[in-house]
């Protein structure tokens, strides 16, 4: 796991636009509260956990194991086959993706990609062989 974030990102500023340029490029990026240590794997204002407003850029590991999975059989408007969503551990927190391929609860997957909906990305993990 890399310290180092893109060009022009503070470590204590991320938006989700930059949350999502990172998905774009296959990092995942989160943040750490600097008063309890709790992360997140999504941008917030304050920390979820104590409400802390000191919050740090992180890089997260980018591969996990599924902690949770579901297949969604009636898909949303333009999605025609069905698709398998996973809440991933990623240790110290948990990503929501969908998956490529099949997977089960305890799997080992690691980041692949992404998809796009409605112009916001998300994660694509597929299981490791």
């Amino acid at each position: 796991m890399s310290s180092e974030l893109p060009d022009g990102w503070t470590d204590d500023t991320l938006t989700h636009a930059k949350w999502a340029e990172a998905v774009r490029v296959g990092t995942l990026l989160g943040q750490r509260c600097r008063s309890c240590d709790h992360v997140v794997a999504t941008p917030k204002s304050v920390c979820v956990d104590c409400t802390g407003r000191e919050l740090s850029t992180i890089e997260l590991p980018t591969t996990g194991t599924v902690y949770s999975e579901t297949t969604i059989e009636v898909t949303p408007v333009g999605q025609d086959d069905r698709y398998q969503v996973a809440i991933v551990d990623l240790g110290e927190t948990r990503v929501l993706g969908q998956i490529s391929g099949d997977v089960e609860i305890d799997d080992e997957v690691s980041l692949s990609g992404h998809v796009e909906y409605e112009g916001m990305p998300g994660p694509t993990f597929s299981p490791v062989e």
